[in-house]
């Protein structure tokens, strides 16, 4: 008799461990996943001619498959050195139905390739 009572008492022990164990797995994978599920927003190009820019705004004139439109960004830090006519690349988000750009960039309209001077030609070695 008394050895069945230990039968019992070690199983309901060996029962309440693992269901302390199956509780504590559950809400870590609960944390875990909640950790992961964050919602970033992608982020985008456009490249264009800037038609008019101010402090708080810059807008540029793009021209898509033969389509030519404007579009309005919001800056997040003003700008330096861009002015009316320049060609500006900007990476840009849409937050709440509002285009902000993160970063604009100057785009260099004559991209010449510059050979460095004394270097010789695969050709010449042979």
């Amino acid at each position: 008799m008394k050895k069945a009572l230990w039968y019992i008492v070690g199983g309901i022990f060996l029962l309440s461990a693992l269901s302390f164990a199956a509780d504590n797995s559950i809400s870590e994978a609960i944390k875990a996943d909640a950790k992961t599920n964050t919602i970033k927003a992608a982020k985008m190009n456009a490249t264009g001619k800037v038609i008019d820019i101010s402090g708080e705004s810059i807008k540029i004139q793009r021209t898509i498959r033969g389509n030519v439109e404007a579009m309005q960004f919001a800056l997040e830090n003003p700008t330096e050195n861009i002015a009316v006519n320049d060609t500006v690349k900007i990476a840009y988000i849409n937050q709440d139905g509002k285009l902000v750009a993160s970063r604009v960039a100057k785009v260099d309209s004559k991209k010449k390739e510059v050979k460095p001077v004394g270097e010789k030609s695969a050709s010449a070695n042979k």
